[in-house]
């Protein structure tokens, strides 16, 4: 859901990134002779009440005070929903007062965002039937496709829906593409290809080349297929356009998924939607009389013509619904002349709670993910709170990124600012823990106006920007700033840089390769009592530098030319009736 390759650590924080299931009063092996087979040691973990006082300024020690409460075991891996997440808002609440912050949610500390799961049943037995060819193909949950309702409904069923190849499933007139022109889809099932035409088609004149844009991303197919009348949408799973593999497909269908409700979210959803694996599409293309592989090559170039297949889908869904509430925490620094214009600060509180099922240690601390931006942001609200900044800078800790970006997509929906009158986002997700760095690394580079002022606080310190170094991976897409640049506000998504002082891009490199393979999303994202926190004090006091020029001048930034949300911020301030100047 979001750019994650991520540092976990460098040269000595290397002995951070081991299992957790030690004591935790353990103590640390006296060095003795090398050993190729010997293997670091195990994490110096720490407990949510070791006492601490904090100061004003932005601090190593007071960042990894926070970092080591929110990620401790006693927060069971704030899960929405639990205990943990009473622990972690209540300390987010008692850390803004305790700063002098004023409630941000017109004068609420907590904003309730509701939220409905779908629970698929049956899935041992679940069938796509597909009649072509004058019988019945069937495609099994799980090892040829997933599948579930995006309506939160109980029972859903797709009866002898035609089926539909719609190339990439794009609508982008900006690009001058168009997968639906000259076919109505209303009540059909639509089978389209992941990623962009830009990708498959080496062509850089392509949307942006190699890089993936929205148009790219599933949730987009989904909503497009939705506004154009779809009853159904597969996407054709393939690994490297997707970025990861069917195991991680098959693994997220599987289990319930979170959506706001339709009271909250009325955009159009689409009845039935889901994945197929490229095998499975060559089969059901080729049933039909087609060739996937041909008209997946025809797809990427320009003039293409959705082509209808001599099929008829057919799969009946049955899904268990509940509704759950979570808790957004906003706090605000008011400005001192501008008080209505707001530059926000955005980081996911919550994590992925704890699994009874696992041997050993069982919580899934989250401490990069993202106890690290929660902790920066502390740290940078008790500065602005000193700081008194002439416009409002406003800290939304958010709910619900790890279930689809809910939290933040919820603040957008019901903003304390207006969108019209919010300057940007900052958003500040699994920053790394290591050493420092000659760059900083944009996700998303070449978006909008964002990176040229973070270039210029990182050149302050003789430092430089790096663009993704997997832009066709779209991980812009993937975090909470996302929902803001989908309404049109800039928006930042920045890490840690990959170019290690001591090191060099190797050294970068090879770390955030180990936190993506070890770490993201497991047991052993922990806090270690040894981390050295230089490197990601450097991007927090960048962090910081930025939000203090936005908040202490007359700067609106905008999107760059060729960006696919320009067009939505220039209406948002045009309907909001008064231009930046």
């Amino acid at each position: 859901m979001r750019r994650l390759a991520l540092a976990c650590l460098a040269a000595f924080a290397l002995a951070a990134c081991q299992s957790h299931d030690e004591d935790k009063n353990a103590q640390v092996p006296a060095p003795g002779p090398a050993k190729a087979t010997t293997a670091p040691p195990p994490p110096l973990p720490a407990v949510a009440n070791e006492p601490h006082t904090f100061t004003p300024d932005i601090t190593a020690a007071d960042f990894a005070a926070h970092l080591r409460v929110i990620s401790s075991d006693e927060y069971e891996g704030r899960k929405p929903g639990t205990l943990g997440e009473r622990l972690t808002t209540n300390y987010l609440i008692e850390q803004f007062k305790r700063m002098g912050l004023e409630p941000g949610n017109k004068g609420e500390w907590v904003q309730t965002v509701p939220a409905v799961s779908t629970e698929l049943t049956g899935q041992d037995t679940l069938k796509l039937d597909v009649a072509e060819g004058g019988g019945t193909e069937s495609f099994a949950f799980g090892k040829d496709m997933v599948v579930g309702t995006l309506q939160a409904k109980a029972d859903v069923e797709l009866k002898d829906s035609d089926i539909v190849f719609a190339g990439y499933g794009v609508d982008a007139p900006e690009a001058q593409w168009n997968d639906f022109d000259g076919i109505d889809v209303k009540g059909k099932t639509l089978i389209v290809l992941v990623n962009d035409p830009g990708w498959n088609g080496n062509d850089p004149s392509l949307f942006k080349g190699r890089e993936m844009t929205y148009y790219g991303r599933w949730t987009y197919k989904y909503e497009e297929a939705a506004r154009q009348g779809a009853a159904a949408v597969f996407i054709v799973h393939q690994t490297e356009p997707a970025a990861y593999g069917w195991n991680v497909v098959q693994s997220g269908w599987a289990t319930p998924r979170l959506d706001l409700p339709a009271s909250e979210d009325p955009s159009p959803r689409v009845p039935v939607a889901g994945w197929l694996t490229h095998e499975a599409a060559q089969r059901l293309f080729a049933k039909a009389g087609k060739n996937f592989d041909d008209l997946e090559k025809q797809a990427g170039v320009r003039g293409f013509k959705a082509v209808p297949l001599d099929a008829k889908a057919n799969i009946v869904l049955h899904s268990n619904i509940s509704h759950s509430l979570s808790n957004n925490v906003i706090g605000m620094v008011k400005g001192s002349e501008k008080p209505d214009e707001a530059v926000i600060y955005t980081a996911h509180w919550d994590h992925l709670g704890r699994d009874p099922s696992l041997k050993g240690h069982q919580i899934y601390n989250g401490a990069v993910d993202n106890g690290t931006g929660i902790a920066a942001m502390l740290e940078i609200a008790g500065k602005f709170a000193q700081d008194k900044p002439k416009r409002s800078v406003v800290f939304a800790a958010v709910t619900m990124e790890e279930s689809g970006l809910l939290g933040s997509q919820y603040y957008v929906a019901h903003p304390p600012f207006p969108l019209a009158k919010t300057v940007a986002d900052i958003n500040m997700d699994a920053l790394p823990i290591t050493k420092p760095t000659k760059d900083m690394e944009v996700t998303g580079m070449g978006q909008n106006d964002l990176e040229d002022m973070l270039a210029d606080v990182l050149k302050e310190d003789g430092r430089t920007i790096s663009g993704d170094a997997s832009p066709e991976k779209g991980h812009y897409f993937r975090s909470d700033h996302f929902n803001f640049a989908k309404a049109g506000v800039p928006a930042l998504a920045a890490g840690g840089g990959v170019d290690m002082v001591d090191g060099g891009k190797a050294a970068g490199e090879a770390a955030a390769d180990d936190y993506v393979k070890n770490h993201y999303h497991q047991v052993t994202d922990v806090f270690d009592l040894r981390w050295d926190f230089t490197g990601v004090m450097q991007n927090v006091t960048a962090f910081y530098k930025l939000g203090e020029k936005l908040a202490d001048g007359d700067t609106w930034p905008a999107w760059k030319d060729g960006s696919e949300f320009k067009a939505v911020r220039e209406k948002s301030l045009a309907e909001g009736k008064k231009k930046p100047k």
